[in-house]
């Protein structure tokens, strides 16, 4: 009964919620799951560290080709801002897999939450 209101809640919130408020909360999503990696480096297994790292991977490469679309409304510079930002996301990603240390996790934490309060309109 439980997992079915649930589920109805989700749907419920799918429809309701607006693209921008959805990017937000999934921006913010991926900075909790970075900052959990950070926060237990010493703990968490190769697994672990893949997890948080492909969530975020693939939410900025879902980004990406969203704002290079061409019916994409954005202004130019914008679409460019967020494209050099998912480019720097794919590039920390491979660096932090290749030699793993917890503060290269800061820039993107920071970046997701930054992104994550421009599309709320809050100032952090």
């Amino acid at each position: 009964m439980y997992q079915q209101g649930a589920q109805a809640y989700q749907e419920t919130a799918k429809t309701v919620e607006s693209p921008r408020d959805r990017e937000a909360a999934l921006l913010v999503k991926a900075a909790l799951g970075l900052q959990r990696l950070k926060d237990n480096w010493q703990d968490l297994s190769h697994a672990d560290m893949r997890s948080a790292l492909t969530f975020n991977r693939k939410l900025w490469t879902i980004l990406m080709s969203s704002v290079v679309k061409e019916d994409n409304p954005l202004p130019q510079t914008i679409k460019q801002n967020v494209a050099n930002l998912g480019i720097y996301m794919l590039n920390q990603t491979r660096e932090i897999m290749l030699e793993p240390t917890a503060d290269k996790l800061d820039p993107m934490i920071n970046i997701n939450r930054q992104l994550a309060a421009g599309l709320r309109g809050s100032a952090g």
